[in-house]
């Protein structure tokens, strides 16, 4: 009768060995399809405000006061030098401790 409960064993020891690597392999595709989707979100998210950007751009070099609004606003939002650098604004100085001071990057 051992032989037969052997068998038995590796029998399920086998088929919980295939069910685990069933397993793994499904979490690993659910991952991978939840990166995909972040990633296209990504996209999308950089692209609106790629298009936003070129509008604003746009309208900026069209009138001078809309230009005027957005740089004010820019010299208030932007912090970091080389991101002020790039709308030709002069580095900021070091604000006082406790001081809030918007970030630079996007919160997603």
């Amino acid at each position: 009768m051992s032989t037969v409960q052997a068998k038995i064993d590796a029998i399920m020891a086998e088929a919980k060995r295939k069910t685990d690597q069933l397993r793994a392999k499904e979490e690993l595709i659910q991952a991978r399809k939840l990166q995909s989707i972040i990633k296209k979100d990504r996209a999308s998210d950089t692209r609106r405000k790629i298009l936003a950007g070129s509008l604003i751009l746009e309208l900026m070099d069209k009138n001078s006061d809309t230009k005027a609004r957005y740089m004010a606003n820019l010299d208030k939002y932007l912090t970091r030098a080389d991101d002020r650098e790039l709308f030709g604004l002069p580095p900021k100085d070091k604000s006082a401790p406790g001081e809030n001071q918007p970030n630079t990057a996007s919160a997603n």
